[in-house]
């Protein structure tokens, strides 16, 4: 192996390591690492000054992995500048752990960056926990340990430090993850967003050449740092300095723009490389699907570059005047950042934020997103203080799960709108179970951003209709709306609107309609929606817009005016608005633009937005309301139920994997023992092979049965009739086997024989396992019902019971079944829910699993049939840290 084989990962300063598992080829390295250590750091890892036993240490480290030994490092520009290693304890899941880093990169987070992988690697291996004995003085060493996350425990008395670390990935150890890497990747992305220097590789003479243009915009956007460019054949373009070539670049700059036809790219990236230019914008197309593309790849990783494309339109910072794109004009400066794979929508967001009089904080086109993707400007955003709300546009995803967290930590403080990507249902496969089904690539899309509270919306308009009215207007407090009107007609389909849009619209008290009464004539409806008359002035309407704020049953209204005559009415609401007591939104039907922002005569500044349609106004609210209830929901508890019997679990699926390397289907009574062993309750079954084992089964569970086939390709066994109910005597049992063998021939198999459950609602649970997106969990009708209501709900894994609790009662008929005079218990639906999660996370090689029906009673809940299908897979870890490419 080389050194630029493996992941690439960050150090806290931004520059870029190498990190791959560390093999008997690695020896070398691995005592030139030792040799130059100081005598002092020597000390402190052997104890002593170890010159005697480096030979011995290499050749512990440097060899191949195996159960009970393995090791990683980190290169630096080809040089080896740290090892983490462990050797398991015989016999047991504890392991002892050492790391050694290079004195020239300590304190870069090289330390717990290693720790990181060498523990993913060990828990792939089933070691649960870490030692360490450590010299009290080194203090970098202990505080690698204490501040990676992890449980951990360490002694405080005498020279040395014993130390134990549980290796659990936990909500803690995610958010200490998630926040080195927002460090590391905002120092790496300082060259891209904040670069001090820039050259535009390929800057043409011609002012329609793509060149010309990024050079044009960086001047004209007023960029104060040091601007060059690179063309063989001028001496200066538009007042910039030219050069033949990188190579005769006088200065080192901070980023390059290459913006040359599609062959010439990889040689103008390897010699930005060569320079030592940390950072890249790749403007031109043409590379992806060849060896262009993996020639760019092999020379960002070899010479520790970030890369922005290619196949984008550039980057753009407001704030430094940076605008490295070669859009039509300038990006006007504003609080909005945006992330696109699409230069298109990037440019519409863009005008229409424009011509709203909002801006841009940064923009980044991610193009083909080699290295550089939405999941790093997340982190940028965060906590970026001229940023107030992230546009995203994403076609793909190459890590759902850090995208998930680290949306959500952004949406708790910041809104996050994500534009719908189209995709088509054509191509979903068919699927053997009612989640694969039912698990369609919209829906787990959907899942991922309902569940990290991005505020998803499928057009570019809609993007502009929700970021007008948070720019404006505060999140309300719940969704009920009031709608006050001067327009009958144009106030009710304002109320069918928001219906619509799931928002009510309720009646209003009788205190209120009293005082909305005492304001208005006789004639005028003091219902909800409110139809003052075309007659009222403006001051009328504003008093009546005063009296509905101070409604404590109302969260927000819509001030829906055309005008008269009379008066223009809701050219009183910015005014009123503008106290943000409750949020306001304005609609005026046959107002030009489709949204704008609304002053008053006092004040022209935006208070509030006005939409032209009533549709527009409360799909924009219902998704302020729905963003608003996200953020105030409490965040839940995540984790595996103690009482989970998972290395039973695991030794049951490699069992079945060894019988069966391909994998399949696990045999029904199979089925039934794993979800024992998390804790699912499911109805007592007994496999029988033959008639007499069905008979004893019988007689074992005492009473009537029921009797479900297993036969070769039969998976509805009660559409394919292969259910028997109620089965009470031995030659009713025997009938059954009988029949069945007539129906299914040789493809029988045999029986499962079950007590017969008291009947109840039947529900499913499910899980389809997306190798991209990790485990989607989906609850729904069951039984019948399933395929022909198709009411279900859908999150990805880990869920919380929080999670659990609100896909209970997000169905379209959880009212019905959870609500009314007697309801149905759900506590045990969300145990249910929560441990079929933790089965999914925890044995990953389960692809389908239908818990189908779920039956639930007054007494409780269980399950009454069950399949799960295992296939082979690696476990990936989510939270470890590495770029793309």
């Amino acid at each position: 192996m080389t050194a630029t084989t493996g992941v690439r990962a960050l150090l806290a300063d931004g520059r870029i390591v190498v990190i791959r598992a560390i093999d008997v080829s690695d020896a070398a390295d691995v005592l030139a690492l030792h040799t130059r250590l100081s005598e002092h750091d020597r000390y402190l890892r052997f104890f002593g000054s170890g010159k005697s036993i480096l030979d011995a240490i290499t050749r512990r480290i440097a060899r191949t992995a195996d159960d009970s030994h393995a090791a990683v490092g980190a290169w630096l520009g080809g040089k080896l500048v740290g090892v983490a290693h462990y050797e398991r304890t015989l016999g047991s899941t504890t392991a002892e752990v050492a790391l050694v880093v290079d004195g020239a990169v300590q304190a870069r987070g090289l330390g717990t960056l290693l720790l990181e992988h060498l523990g993913s690697a060990a828990r792939r291996r089933g070691i649960t926990r870490f030692v360490a004995e450590v010299l009290a003085e080194n203090q970098r060493m202990i505080k690698v340990f204490a501040d990676a996350g992890l449980p951990y425990r360490m002694s405080s008395l005498g020279p040395e430090r014993h130390v134990e670390i549980w290796l659990t990935e936990n909500e803690v150890f995610a958010a200490a993850v998630d926040e080195r890497d927002r460090v590391a990747d905002v120092a790496s992305l300082a060259n891209v967003l904040r670069p001090s220097s820039i050259v535009v590789v390929g800057a043409g003479r011609r002012p329609d050449s793509v060149g010309h243009a990024v050079l044009r915009n960086l001047l004209d956007g007023g960029f104060s740092g040091k601007l060059t460019a690179v063309n063989p054949h001028a001496d200066e373009i538009a007042g910039v300095p030219c050069r033949p070539s990188i190579a005769e670049l006088t200065e080192v700059p901070d980023l390059a723009v290459v913006c040359v036809p599609a062959p010439t790219v990889p040689d103008a990236v390897e010699e930005c490389g060569r320079e030592g230019i940390p950072a890249v914008v790749v403007i031109s197309a043409g590379l992806s699907g060849t060896d262009l593309a993996d020639r760019v790849v092999a020379s960002i990783r070899r010479h520790g570059m970030r890369l922005v494309g290619p196949n984008c339109i550039g980057v753009a910072n407001t704030a430094t005047g940076m605008n490295a794109t070669f859009m039509s004009g300038a990006v006007p400066e504003g609080d909005v950042g945006i992330v696109t794979q699409s230069g298109g929508v990037g440019i519409a967001v863009v005008e229409l934020l424009r011509q709203l009089g909002l801006g841009v904080s940064t923009m980044v086109s991610t193009g083909d997103k080699y290295d550089i993707s939405g999941n790093d400007m997340l982190l940028w955003w965060r906590h970026d203080q001229n940023t107030a709300a992230a546009v995203l546009y994403l076609e793909s995803f190459g890590n759902p799960r850090k995208f998930s967290r680290l949306a959500r930590g952004l949406a708790r403080t910041k809104p996050v709108l994500a534009v719908r990507s189209a995709e088509s249902d054509v191509a979903q496969r068919a699927a053997a179970s009612h989640t694969a089904a039912a698990a369609t690539p919209a829906v787990t899309r959907d899942a991922l951003f309902e569940q990290a509270g991005v505020i998803a919306v499928d057009t570019v308009s809609e993007v502009v209709d929700v970021l007008t009215a948070l720019a404006w207007q505060p999140l309300p407090g719940g969704n009920r709306v009031a709608i006050l009107s001067n327009a009958g007609g144009a106030g009710v389909l304002a109320a069918d609107a928001c219906v619509h849009n799931g928002l009510l619209v309720p009646r209003l008290a009788e205190s209120t309609r009293a005082a909305l009464a005492a304001l208005l004539p006789t004639q005028a409806s003091t219902d909800n929606p409110i139809d003052t008359t075309a007659a009222v002035n403006a001051a009328t309407f504003a008093a009546c817009l005063d009296v509905l704020l101070a409604d404590g049953s109302i969260d927000a209204v819509l001030a829906v005016g055309v005008p008269t005559a009379v008066a223009d009415p809701v050219t009183a609401a910015p005014a009123i608005a503008r106290e943000r007591r409750k949020t306001v939104l304005v609609v005026r039907p046959g107002q030009l633009p489709s949204v704008i922002g609304l002053g008053d005569e006092h004040d022209p500044a935006p208070a509030t937005a006005s939409y032209a349609d009533p549709a527009a106004a409360a799909a924009a609210l219902s998704r302020m309301a729905t963003y608003a209830r996200w953020r105030a929901r409490p965040a839940g508890d995540v984790g595996t139920p103690d009482d989970v019997r998972l290395d039973e679990a695991r030794a049951l699926v490699r069992e079945f994997l060894r019988a069966e390397p391909h994998g399949g289907w696990l045999a029904p009574a199979t089925t039934m023992r794993l979800l024992t062993l998390f804790g699912i309750p499911a109805v007592p079954s007994i496999q029988a092979g033959d008639v007499a084992e069905a008979v004893a089964a019988l007689r074992e569970l005492g009473g009537p049965v029921a009797v479900k086939v297993i036969a070769a390709g039969v998976l509805h066994k009660a559409r394919a009739g292969g259910v028997a109910l109620n089965v009470a005597t031995e030659a009713d049992l025997r009938t059954v086997w009988t029949g069945f063998r007539d129906r299914f021939g040789d493809a029988m198999l045999g029986v499962l024989v079950q007590p017969m459950a008291e009947p109840g609602r039947e529900l499913i649970v499910g899980v389809d396992s997306d190798e991209t997106f990790g485990p989607l969990v989906v609850f729904g009708l069951g039984g019948t019902d399933t395929d022909l209501i198709a009411d279900r709900a859908a999150r990805l894994t880990p869920l919380s019971d929080v999670d659990a609790e609100e896909m209970v009662h997000g169905l379209r008929s959880s009212a019905m079944l959870f609500g009314g005079d007697r309801p149905l218990p759900t506590d045990g639906l969300v145990d249910v829910l929560v441990r079929t999660s933790a089965l999914a996370d925890a044995i990953p090689e389960v692809t389908e699993l239908d818990l189908n029906p779920v039956v639930v009673r007054v007494d409780g809940c269980q399950v009454l049939d069950a399949r799960v299908r295992i296939a082979p897979r690696e476990p990936s870890d989510p939270f470890l840290r590495r770029l793309r490419a």
